[in-house]
């Protein structure tokens, strides 16, 4: 006799996601879970935004996950696992597969590596990762590139630059205070001060 697979459910409800409750969740993944003959050994809930990877019980089921305490991870969906980002999301699903644990979408039935797709996804997944990853390093030396051809050079203005600051500056001084007081209103640097001195 086969020996049921040990599943792990993993449920999150934002702060932010309004009347909504984690037993939701839970309810249809246990009923899932039965009806693929595996043993739910553990159940993990976060009630914080996905867009963090220290949740507390995501850290727990993961290092669960590096022990093999579970076979297969069940979630209700993906953007319930993470809303890190594609790239990040991705590299949380290829670090399961790494420990040798499956994982399932119960509302879509495409991210599943218990089949005998498993390879097929897994590989899909991957790609999607590479490509994700080429995008935002394109989008990260364009920036700069655009700003270039702009005409403007890269980090952040220089107060000396900015007709605001300088204007600031110039009224701090008329009123008598000492470089070192003015960049403490400023929240500046002396050598800041020393800067829009020159050009003020």
């Amino acid at each position: 006799m086969t020996k049921a697979k040990r599943v792990a459910l993993y449920a999150r409800v934002s702060t932010r996601d309004k009347g909504q409750d984690h037993e939701n969740q839970l309810i249809q993944l246990r009923a899932f879970a039965k009806t693929q003959g595996w043993e739910i050994v553990q159940e993990y809930v976060d009630k914080t935004s996905g867009k963090r990877g220290d949740r507390e019980q995501f850290q727990k089921m993961f290092t669960a996950a590096s022990r093999r305490e579970f076979d297969v991870l069940a979630f209700w969906s993906l953007d319930r696992l993470s809303r890190e980002g594609t790239v990040e999301t991705l590299n949380r699903l290829q670090r399961l597969a790494g420990y040798g644990v499956d994982y399932r979408s119960f509302t879509e039935q495409y991210l599943d590596s218990t089949g005998a797709f498993r390879d097929a996804v897994i590989g899909i997944l991957a790609a999607v990762a590479k490509q994700e990853r080429v995008r935002l390093s394109e989008r990260t030396i364009a920036g700069p590139e655009r700003a270039r051809s702009q005409g403007r050079v890269g980090g952040r203005p220089k107060a000396e630059d900015d007709a605001a600051t300088v204007k600031s500056y110039r009224k701090l001084k008329a009123s008598g205070l000492s470089v070192r007081k003015i960049a403490e209103q400023m929240g500046v640097s002396p050598t800041t001060v020393q800067k829009l001195a020159a050009v003020a």
